[in-house]
């Protein structure tokens, strides 16, 4: 029951010898050690930056690729003859001024 009330419910026990009680509060400081460095380096920006541009290139691959990595021609077509339209009504426009 003390081990309930000391560990909040924990069912790991203490170490009871001074060199493992040591040894264990090293293990969790290298292992909060490690977490604090994780954190820092994906709180840079340039890395939210590379982020960003690899959610953006995935999702561009996965508009025109289909998911066993084939071109989908007809939605690469349809953005070309997009393409298309708005370059001629460009043209269009500035002759006619």
């Amino acid at each position: 029951m003390a081990d309930d009330a000391a560990g909040k419910g924990s069912t790991t026990s203490m170490p009871s010898s001074p060199d493992a009680i040591e040894s264990a509060i090293e293990a969790k400081r290298a292992q909060l050690a490690a977490t604090i460095d994780e954190l820092s380096v994906r709180a840079q920006p340039k890395e939210i930056a590379r982020r960003g541009v690899a959610g953006v290139t995935a999702k561009a691959q996965g508009t025109v690729r289909t998911p066993d990595g084939q071109l989908r021609v007809e939605r690469i077509g349809a953005v070309a003859g997009a393409l298309v339209v708005v370059a001629a009504a460009l043209v269009w426009l500035r002759r006619r001024r």
